[in-house]
């Protein structure tokens, strides 16, 4: 009997998520390993991990011998040996977008916003906590304002971010709004991008990869999304 695939996760990790949600969307039974990176220093920073992954980030995906890391190469690899349900579309003019708008979020808005990043402005650069949450809330604005005026009008959206199937957009938006939401950005400004992401939220998939669903979440309904 094959062993489970392993997940090594940080529960608010937005990359981390991303895997999350599309394990669940191929139906795949995988192993959560949570890796702590707060806590003693941060797990991710120790020398086993650092052996598992020298980039001492989250995620890692095992499977069997394999081990693959970077949220989107994941994703892409599971796309491939489980072809169902795609998470790319047939066309490849129309999968080339959906990269794009996904590589705006996990590219343009999630890296400046990283756990080490505004550990670094705090600790190496001495910005204050104020200075550091506007930064986090400024490019996050920026981001999604851009995000809003691409889907806005495109032919290609439906309930989801391409058609009415969830698919590489989706599992890329939900955890950015999950971080826009905790940071108490005002999400009005994008009602196309909250259309998607509450039509993602009424699916298992989406709900059983959120923070409080994981089994290092801590604290309860650390978010609360809207559900109009």
């Amino acid at each position: 009997m094959n062993a489970k695939p392993k997940l090594y996760s940080f529960w608010r990790s937005s990359a981390a998520f991303r895997v999350r949600i599309a394990l669940n969307l191929k139906r795949i039974d995988y192993e959560v390993i949570p890796v702590h990176l707060s806590k003693n220093g941060g797990d991710q920073l120790s020398e086993g991990f650092a052996n598992k992954n020298p980039n001492r980030l989250v995620p890692l995906y095992e499977d069997g011998s394999a081990s693959i890391h970077q949220s989107l190469a994941i994703i892409e690899y599971l796309n491939e040996i489980y072809p169902q349900p795609p998470l790319l579309p047939e066309s490849p003019l129309d999968r080339a977008w959906v990269r794009a708008v996904a590589m705006d979020i996990t590219s343009d808005i999630h890296p400046i916003n990283n756990l080490r990043v505004l550990r670094y402005l705090i600790k190496q650069l001495g910005v204050s906590t104020q200075a550091k949450d506007d930064w986090y809330q400024h490019w996050i604005k920026v981001g999604l304002a851009s995000l809003e005026k691409q889907l806005s009008n495109d032919p290609r959206v439906g309930k989801f971010a391409y058609g009415n199937q969830p698919g590489l957009i989706d599992i890329c938006l939900v955890p950015q709004i999950f971080n826009a939401l905790s940071s108490q950005v005002d999400v009005s400004p994008y009602p196309t991008l909250m259309n998607i992401f509450n039509e993602c939220m009424t699916l298992p998939a989406f709900i059983n990869a959120s923070w409080e669903k994981q089994i290092d979440a801590e604290g309860s309904n650390p978010v609360a999304p809207p559900q109009e």
